[in-house]
């Protein structure tokens, strides 16, 4: 458990009325929106950090042929926050918003990414039909374990959600084949839970209890899907939400 909770004062309004819609509609990303910050990001930051130093098994993962991939997110990444004015740039060091100073490491990229940005990563890349998970960093899982997930399929991955059943897992298959590079996509979802920490890495043998109308707890996903122009490979990013419940439907 986390030593403090990380909570933000709201979700942004968009956020929750994307959470309103059934899964998988999706919605465009606005120009410069893939990455988002909010107020949160420093003890969120903090928080991978704590992670990655204790944890780093459950929270970062590479199957072998993965690499070339995650060495091309990251300097998407790095671009992508090259053009952003709470960023700065160079060739071997990032200012973040909160002040601190990293020092660029492209030797271990997945590392890079979670000290660079509030969003997970999940890397998928096209085999037969399907899209598998290859790579992730993955600090904030909400109720699943990194470990049971990578290498399988999106219909394995998804298994044990009952709402994901054929049609649904054939729409999310079919804008996974038909996202774009110059057009990355995005959803929320919104959930009650129990405890406020964001690393809570259940298994399908023993998933989180269902949130309750009592939960005190309301986590939003703002999640993306977007194609890499190299590779042809699908990431999809996370960012976690997670405020005090005053109210309001979710499950």
């Amino acid at each position: 458990m986390q030593p403090a909770p990380i909570l933000s004062f709201a979700i942004a309004p968009a956020q929750l009325a994307a959470a309103a819609q059934r899964l998988p509609q999706m919605n465009p990303v606005g120009p410069g929106a893939w990455l988002t910050v909010d107020a949160a990001y420093g003890a969120q930051m903090a928080e991978k950090a704590r992670l990655v130093a204790t944890r780093r098994g459950d929270v970062l993962a590479m199957l072998s042929g993965a690499r070339a991939v995650a060495d091309e997110l990251l300097a998407l990444v790095l671009d992508e926050l090259a053009g952003r004015p709470d960023f700065a740039v160079a060739d071997d060091m990032v200012r973040r918003p909160d002040g601190v100073r990293v020092a660029v490491d492209r030797a271990d990229p997945l590392h890079m990414l979670t000290r660079l940005v509030q969003e997970d990563f999940c890397i998928h890349h096209k085999q037969d039909d399907e899209h598998v998970l290859t790579a992730a960093a993955l600090c904030f899982p909400a109720a699943w374990t990194l470990a049971e997930k990578l290498g399988h399929p999106l219909r394995r991955i998804h298994r044990p959600i009952a709402r994901y059943d054929d049609d649904i897992a054939g729409r999310v298959q079919r804008m996974f084949d038909l996202v774009r590079t110059d057009r990355p996509l995005w959803r929320a979802n919104l959930l009650r839970y129990d405890l406020p920490d964001l690393f809570q890495p259940h298994t399908e043998g023993a998933p989180r209890p269902v949130g309750q109308a009592t939960s005190a707890y309301l986590r939003s996903e703002r999640q993306t899907i977007r194609r890499l122009a190299a590779s042809d490979a699908v990431v999809f990013s996370i960012h976690t939400t997670v405020v005090r419940r005053v109210g309001g439907p979710a499950s």
